[in-house]
């Protein structure tokens, strides 16, 4: 099994114990390194990969929370440990709503769980540590600098991301910690945003108050026990108050209406839509996965009435292997 790459964070942005009141080494030693192997027919290697690496943040005895994106569809998961060891790990579910994925260790992991805190007691300007596996070197000293909705190209709302500067070079799955050591995210993403005419990178963040209501869920069926959201297979970004397709899944629902790249969605259901956060929560609104979804699309100069038969994203993707 490799090793995980060896890089480091500029000493300029690792976290400082002295700057903290908690045992900074001893959280971060919650932080395990994650690698995923895909089988190349499933759903999601042609756009996520067949292998993939991050972190993970041990929970409870055993239990890895990551980034939901790092795992689907994996047929092997391991999970670095900062002694060197490497325990294979076992997918125990997603969810595509909140993005977090859950995994358990098949050995002992010797790891303490990190307590999760609160993500809505935190405020801008607050100090936090962005923690990857590997302890302060591959950790970040950071800030929190916005707290607001962010919509993904992939079907994907939150109403309340957290975003983080400096940001984390390897943040998939990485434990986001308040000022007294508590886990109030996991890392998803890195974007770019302009502030004083000058691109910065930040880490958008998933808060962990939305993994409280689902864990129990994760746990005993893999996904949340309730109807699933209907799910186009569209990928979409929003273009002065448009919103338009930039991309379409294999065999999703959208690829079988043969919408197209470049075609703009101008209403759901017969009520316009001007943005990303419109058309989800139109799209949403109509039932579960399933329901037919009935679009006005503009392509080309020609306007025209399709109706998708949403499905459960989820029919998609393999099945974990069995331990």
């Amino acid at each position: 099994m490799p090793a995980l790459t060896e890089w480091r964070v500029p000493p300029a942005n690792q976290p400082r114990a002295s700057d903290y009141a908690f045992d900074l080494d001893h959280a971060l030693a919650s932080v395990v390194g994650l690698h995923a192997i895909i089988p190349p027919d499933a759903f999601s290697a042609e756009t996520l990969g067949t292998e993939r690496a991050g972190n993970g943040v041990v929970i409870d005895d055993g239990l890895v929370l990551t980034i939901g994106y790092l795992i689907t569809e994996a047929e092997s998961v391991w999970l670095h440990v900062g002694d060197g060891r490497v325990v294979e790990g076992h997918v125990l579910g997603f969810d595509a709503v909140t993005g977090f994925g859950l995994v358990q260790a098949l050995g002992q992991l010797d790891v303490a769980p990190l307590p999760l805190g609160v993500s809505a007691e935190t405020r801008l300007g607050d100090r936090v540590v962005v923690g990857g596996a590997g302890g302060r070197t591959r950790s970040v000293a950071s800030q929190i600098v916005a707290k607001q909705e962010f919509a993904g190209y992939w079907e994907y709302l939150l109403d309340e991301a957290i975003f983080t500067h400096p940001a984390h070079p390897n943040w998939g799955g990485t434990a986001l910690l308040n000022e007294r050591g508590e886990l109030i995210g996991i890392g998803s993403l890195q974007l770019e945003r302009e502030r004083d005419g000058k691109a910065e990178h930040v880490n958008m963040i998933v808060p962990i108050d939305l993994l409280k209501p689902i864990l129990d869920d994760l746990r005993k069926f893999g996904r949340v026990n309730k109807p699933a959201r209907p799910w186009l297979g569209l990928f979409s970004t929003e273009i002065d108050n448009r919103v338009v397709v930039i991309g379409i899944s294999a065999n999703g629902p959208a690829a079988r209406a043969e919408l197209k790249t470049g075609d703009v969605i101008l209403a759901v259901d017969g009520e316009k839509v001007t943005s990303q956060t419109g058309f989800y929560k139109k799209l949403w609104g109509l039932g579960a996965a399933g329901v037919d979804v009935p679009l006005t699309v503009h392509h080309e100069g020609v306007t025209f009435d399709v109706t998708v038969t949403s499905t459960d994203r989820f029919k998609l993707l393999k099945a974990p292997k069995l331990h």
